[in-house]
This record gives C-alpha cells, structure tokens and sequence, in this order.
C-alpha cells in the first residue's frame, strides 16, 4: 500500500491511515487488477491442448475441490452463464468472463 501514499501522508498521520485515504489507495488497488486475466491465465494452463476449451468435469471438480472451495450450486450458475458446449467442454474466454461478470454483480 505504501507505493499508493506520498511521504507526506505517511508522516503527517503518524504512520496511520484514515478511512478515506484507506479507500482512495483500495479504489487505485482495484483499477489496476485484471481479474479477468488472472482467470484466463490459469484457464490456459489447465488447457493441455492449447485449444482455448477446458472440460467441464474437470473445471467442476477443480473449483469445488481447491482453493476457495465453490459450491455445486455457484459452479452450475457460472458453467450456465459460461455456456457448456454439447462436447462437454468450456470455452476459456467466456468462462473468465462469465466469473468478472457475476463477482461484479455482488
């Protein structure tokens, strides 16, 4: 955070933050994260073929099993707004923007 503060700010508050800087540093935080890319990039590594699909079991038992665990509920709600192709698969695109679209929504 302190790449986000100048010298004076820092030292003029005792090295304490007030809420409306807090905020200030948190809304330039948030401006300068890609989630979408973040999500696309991991998508592309469990992309073995390089084809731009991942399985939809596969993506399934990845979010419901690791990490931040999701439930089968919110997996069926993003594989819906994603879109599951008749093969099975998820288009990796689409899939990272289904996410940033409905964590947006919240």
């Amino acid at each position: 955070m302190a790449k986000f503060l100048t010298q004076d700010q820092i030292n003029g508050q005792g090295g304490e933050l007030d809420f409306s800087t807090f905020l200030s540093v948190m809304h330039r935080q948030l401006q300068q994260e890609a989630p979408e890319q973040e999500i696309l990039q991991a998508l592309k590594m469990a992309d073995k073929e390089h084809k731009g699909f991942v399985l939809a079991t596969e993506l399934r038992a990845t979010l419901t099993g690791l990490g931040e665990k999701l439930t089968n509920t919110e997996v069926d709600e993003l594989l819906k707004e994603a879109g599951v192709g008749a093969d099975g698969r998820v288009h990796c695109e689409q899939f990272a923007k289904a996410v940033t679209r409905s964590s947006a929504k919240r």
